[in-house]
């Protein structure tokens, strides 16, 4: 798998999964009610939960990257979803693609969750003692555990010894 497919695969695993908030709203709709406030809030920061956690605690190279693509990629599959969607539920074209203008502000805002949540995700790293190196894998940054080969292992031999 190439580096960016790599990149690409969670970030639409983790974009599409971010569906289930216009899902919800459009099921509870279609019931007769709506979906207030609260629920719409709860929903956007269980996803958030769900990226953080899954790029905080996994070893995923750039967290960060990862989840603006994954913000992105929420954006474009909301606005197929409208379109494909609001004809056969309402009649009509309803939602960013009946309103262009809405589409790029809507790639903006989605892109800016996913790099808040790829900031969050990032701290969790650096908490948990993790970070990212240059290559993309993800590196120890805590001190060695007492008895074992340390970087001064490097320089002097087991004993204590200069390698020089």
């Amino acid at each position: 798998m190439s580096p960016a497919s790599a990149r690409l695969s969670p970030s639409l695993g983790l974009g599409l999964l971010a569906l289930v908030r216009p899902l919800a709203s459009i099921v509870v709709e279609q019931s007769g009610h709506e979906l207030g406030a609260a629920p719409r809030l709860l929903l956007t920061a269980a996803i958030t939960l769900v990226w953080v956690a899954a790029m905080g605690l996994g070893r995923a190279p750039r967290p960060v990257l990862t989840l603006v693509l994954a913000g992105t990629a929420y954006a474009v599959a909301a606005i197929v979803l409208s379109g494909i969607l609001s004809p056969l539920l309402l009649g009509h074209l309803s939602g960013p693609l009946a309103r262009p203008l809405a589409i790029v502000p809507m790639l903006l805002v989605n892109a800016l969750w996913g790099l808040i949540a790829g900031l969050l995700a990032l701290g969790v790293r650096r908490l948990r003692g993790t970070a990212v190196t240059s290559r993309g894998a993800a590196a120890t940054t805590a001190p060695p555990a007492p008895g074992s080969p340390g970087p001064a292992s490097r320089a002097h031999g087991r004993d204590g010894t200069s390698r020089s």
